[in-house]
């Protein structure tokens, strides 16, 4: 029996929190339901955009005051250890502690899981960063991966619109085989052939064409792979 209970602040699309609840599970194999930890899910799609919070500077303090009381809804329930599932609600993950230092130590930050992983590999100069708009112009990969020493590549805003629409196809159920092709055409566009999946619903799309000879050649990076590896550690 786990005594660490999960908590996950998700709804940042909701079907890619649904992907990552899976894998959370599938993480943690049993061969009787009650074998596996417990996880709280706060599903808080109704809070606005992020990216927008970002970029434009809508509704800051609200968005902020979501993510923080959704935080401390999960720790009031009992959770022990806690993940937000996007990448991009990371740019908030500071003033959310302010508002809820209870939470301190007890959140897997999965930017800096990243950072580390990658510091470990010690095989690449840059790592080109796939991710929302808001992430990427944030800088928030940047930060954390400059203190172990990764270097990134950020793709050409003109590649915008094509991440967005990836993005949106996962938020909207709506994975399709042109969503494959579509994802599978960006990948080998880019003549560096190790990327960062720095969006949560990036992995959902790569799982169902990671066999494809077209992506053999490259070395994909998935960020909630790091979180979930140290969610393991962390669980007891």
């Amino acid at each position: 029996m786990y005594r660490d209970i999960i908590g996950i602040v998700g709804g940042m699309g909701s079907f890619a929190t649904l992907d990552f609840f899976g894998r959370v599970l599938r993480a943690f194999p049993a061969v009787k339901e009650w074998e596996r930890p417990r996880v709280l899910i706060d599903n808080r799609c109704t809070m606005p955009s992020r990216v927008r919070a970002i970029l434009y500077h809508e509704q800051v303090e609200y968005v902020t005051e979501c993510l923080a009381e959704s935080t401390r809804n999960l720790l009031h329930g009992g959770a022990t250890v806690l993940i937000l599932a996007c990448n991009t609600s990371h740019v908030f993950l500071e003033p959310i502690l302010e508002r809820v230092p209870e939470a301190q130590g007890k959140v897997i930050n999965i930017i800096e899981e990243t950072g580390r992983a990658l510091q470990s590999l010690r095989n690449r100069d840059r790592y080109l960063l796939l991710a929302s708009e808001g992430t990427l112009d944030s800088g928030i990969y940047q930060k954390y991966c400059e203190q172990y020493g990764v270097q990134l590549e950020l793709p050409d805003e003109s590649v915008y619109p094509k991440l967005r629409n990836l993005i949106e196809d996962v938020k909207q159920d709506r994975i399709s085989d042109g969503t494959l092709e579509r994802f599978l055409q960006l990948i080998t566009s880019f003549e560096n052939h190790h990327v960062i999946l720095g969006c949560t619903e990036f992995p959902a799309i790569y799982a169902r064409c990671r066999e494809r000879k077209e992506l053999q050649a490259y070395h994909i990076y998935d960020p909630l792979t790091f979180a979930i590896r140290e969610l393991k550690r962390r669980v007891q």
